[in-house]
């Protein structure tokens, strides 16, 4: 999870300018997710930090991001966000505290990725 951890950090580093307070909490995010792992991505969801039991949907819906696929996710209200994947084998990462504030941003999980997550790194 470190791992993740360090690749989220380095993708959604906040976008802060001159603005004032209000000006940033009407941003939005743009994020694409590449899976470049072994497995298909079945669920991801988004919850406020520290509010892990309050889940919002599914943001991928009824799609999958497949071996090699990718999914972007538009107009996430600028906050940081507690995120977690689900594959196909039904098996959870979770990764807190990310700022989904940059302008346009690119994910890629690898298979490394998920399975040190799953190992608690």
């Amino acid at each position: 999870m470190r791992f993740l951890r360090v690749v989220l950090a380095g993708l959604v580093v906040a976008a802060v300018g001159a603005g004032s307070v209000a000006a940033y909490a009407q941003k939005t995010a743009k994020v694409t997710i590449i899976n470049k792992s072994d497995w298909e991505l079945h669920e991801f969801y988004l919850s406020p930090v520290d509010e892990e039991e309050d889940w919002g949907p599914d943001q991928l819906g009824d799609k999958v991001i497949g071996k090699g696929g990718s999914f972007t996710l538009t107009g996430i209200p600028c906050n940081k966000w507690d995120v977690r994947l689900v594959d196909e084998e039904g098996d959870e990462c979770v990764v807190t505290g990310v700022d989904l504030c940059k302008a346009s941003a690119t994910w890629e999980i690898t298979s490394k990725d998920l399975l040190a997550c799953q190992a608690g790194e």
